[in-house]
This record gives structure tokens, sequence and C-alpha cells, in this order.
């Protein structure tokens, strides 16, 4: 059996190991539902956020008009509200219309002076010349009014407010990814890669702190080569993460099957430039190559630490420099032909996610195979020189100081 088969053979076991000591527990399945809470946690956020801000559904608009104009602004409301997406945000409050009764402008101002309705904005006077009245939140309901104003007085002198012509309307699907869905593929495939490797790659760093406290560690490298150890411990928690992977895509895959129509129609303007079974292929080689790379800086890192206070101090620093790799590759993603682009896709720990971007944008093939044999050389590297790091630094195990040829001869 050669060097090789013999350390690969060792790593396996090592990684066998790790994958059991890890998956067969029942951790593992807190950590499997770990988005479940992570969502919950987000949703109760947003409902406090939302009731801080308040609630935009209690506020309404008012026009101060004479009855005889009533009509005339109900139909031209409800025509510009065909503008807006229906049950959306950006939906104007109800219109709320009233007679004036002596001073419009005392009439409109009392609006705001009122402690139990809510109004965004009031509208009075002629519409040749209206005023307008509006809230600090209501700029937005102030300049519907206006054209509100503008429409209705058009209406008025056409004698009415029906539509003149008649619109047909027809959904065209593209045959191919616009350019727009390739930037935006590209930018969610980099954005799901750094939250995968977020959320698992993290964990390298405590894995050889917890086995150097309990001499787990000198124990292994007694029995077989640190480099063996360092791959092997790679692999199973990268068998984790797989596992985890798989376990939510099937999820997310047969929940798009629930989609609706309107909205699962409009997943073809996303496919990426490279074609789609190319791109996925190639999201799973480069998130394998990013939690290779994070993965064996962060056992390597965790390796020389001594207690869990400094093992903690770590978290802040590695969450920074994840932080750091997405928006260098973000930026990428979004700049093309840049320097920003080349030194993203050349420094190695945000080499993955700024390729996967590349997939996204570009058709190109043979600069995903450079790439991956780029990262794929730099994680040898990270293991071998952490290896031999923890190796002299730790065990104290390191090849002999050479003699200078003075104590040779003394």
């Amino acid at each position: 059996m050669s060097k090789f088969s013999r350390m690969l053979r060792q790593a396996l076991t090592v990684a066998r190991r790790d994958f059991t000591a890890t998956v067969f527990t029942p951790t593992f399945l807190l950590f499997l539902l770990a988005p479940v809470l992570m969502i919950g946690f987000g949703t109760v956020g947003g409902i406090g956020a939302q009731s801080i801000v308040g609630d935009d559904s209690q506020m309404r608009m008012v026009v101060i008009a004479p009855p005889a104009q009533a009509p005339t602004l109900i139909e031209t409301d409800q025509q510009l509200r065909k503008l807006f997406p229906k049950k959306s945000e950006l939906m104007p409050p109800p219109l709320t219309i009233e007679a004036p009764t002596g001073d419009p402008a005392a009439q409109a101002r009392a609006y705001f002076d009122n402690d139990k309705v809510d109004t965004a904005a009031v509208l009075y006077g002629p519409l040749d010349k209206p005023e307008v009245l509006y809230a600090s939140r209501g700029w937005t309901e102030a300049q519907f009014l206006s054209q509100l104003a503008e429409q209705s007085l058009r209406a008025q002198k056409l004698g009415s407010a029906a539509p003149t012509s008649t619109v047909t309307q027809t959904v065209v699907k593209r045959g191919q990814g616009s350019p727009s869905g390739r930037g935006q593929a590209a930018s969610i495939g980099v954005f799901a890669m750094f939250f995968l490797t977020l959320f698992l790659s993290g964990q390298a760093v405590g894995t050889m702190a917890e086995e150097r406290s309990n001499k787990v560690i000198e124990i292994l490298a007694a029995a077989v080569p640190l480099e063996s150890v360092f791959f092997g411990k790679l692999i199973g928690m990268f068998g984790a993460a797989v596992l985890f992977v798989l376990f939510w895509a099937t999820i997310i895959i047969n929940a798009t099957r629930l989609l609706p129509p309107e909205i699962a129609g409009s997943f073809p303007s996303l496919v990426a430039a490279i074609g789609a079974p190319t791109y996925a292929l190639l999201f799973i080689a480069y998130f394998t190559m990013s939690y290779m790379l994070l993965g064996a800086m962060f056992l390597s890192i965790g390796a020389l630490t001594s207690t869990q206070r400094e093992l903690q101090m770590l978290s802040l620093p590695i969450t920074i420099f994840q932080m750091m790799m997405f928006g260098l590759a973000l930026g990428a993603a979004t700049r093309p032909g840049s320097w920003i682009e080349t030194a993203a896709q050349v420094f190695p720990f945000s080499s993955p996610f700024a390729m996967i971007g590349l997939a996204g944008s570009a058709p190109a093939i043979w600069p995903h195979l450079l790439a991956l044999g780029w990262q794929a050389l730099w994680v040898a590297i990270i293991i071998t020189v952490g290896a031999r790091v923890f190796r002299r630094g730790v065990l104290k195990s390191g090849s002999p100081k050479r003699r200078t040829k003075i104590e040779a001869t003394a």
C-alpha cells in the first residue's frame, strides 16, 4: 500500500469516527431544526418591529369636495389604484370623501388634531388649484392625492371618468434568462453559499479545541499522521454538513410545488448564464471547496486554542472574516470585469463565492476548472501548514533543529 493510500485510509477512518459522533446524537436533531428557530425568531422580531413603527392599516386619506364631485373622485381613485400591486404595502390607504362645512382649510387642519383617527393627507379646494396637507409619513399619499385631483379634473372636462381605450394584456415568457435575471441568479448563488458556509463551517473551530482539552488528539496523533487527522476531521464535518443541506433541500424543493402559478412562473427568468444543470453541479463543487477552505483554516486555528475563553474570543473575528469574504464576492458579482471581480476570484477564501457568481452571469466553463484546481491546492496547503504548526507549536514534536558548524566542531 502506497503512502498516499495509507494516509487516505487513515483520514477516512477519522472521518467515520467524527461523522458518527456528530450525527448519531440528539443534539444533531436540534441542529437540523436550527433554521426553523431562526425563522421563528425573525418572525417574532418582525412583528415586534412593526408594532413599534406603527400600523399603517389604520391610516386614511381624505378629500374635502362637493357631493357632485364624489362619483368622479371615487372612479378615478379606483383607476389609479390599479397601478399598485394587490395587497401590497405600496397600496395607498382608503380614501374618504367629505363635504365642505364652512372653512375647508380649518376642516382639513382639524383632521390632524383628531387623536381618534390617523390621517395621512387631506386635499381640499378646487381641483384646478387644490391644497394638500399631509403628515410626516404621508408624502406618498400627498402625491397620490395630487394625481387624483389632476385626473379627476381631466375626467370632468371629458364628461366621464371611464377609460377611453381598450387594452389587451398578455404575459410573455422569455425563452432564456434575462440580463437582470442572470444578475439575480449570481447574487442569490453567492448569498446561498455564504449562508450555508457561515452556518456550517464555524463548527470546525471547536472540534480540535475540544479534543485537545481532553487529550484525545494526542492519542490520534500517536496513531496516524496529523495531516490525516486534520483531513479526516474535515471530511467528517463536511459529511454532517451535506446531510444538513440534503435535508433542507428536500423540504424546499417540495415546498416550491405548493407555490401559486404566478410566483412559480417568475423563476425561469432567474436561469444562470451557464445553464441550470451545470450551475447546480458548480454550486455543489464550490460549496465543497468553500467549506474545505474555511473549515481547514478554522480547524487549524481552533487546534491552537487551549481554553473555551480563547475559543469564544475567536468567534467574532471569524464571523467578521466571513462577512468580508461575502462582501468581496457580492461586489464582484455586481461589478463584472472590474478589479474587484479579479481579486475576489484569485483570493482563495473568496474564490468559491466569486466563481459561483460568475457562473450565474457568464457562460464560459474553463475558468471554473482552473478555479477548482486552485482552490483544491489551497486546501492541501492549509491542511499541511496547520498540521505542522500544531505539531511543532502544541505537541512539541517537530523535527530537531539543524546544528551549526560551530556546535558540530565543539
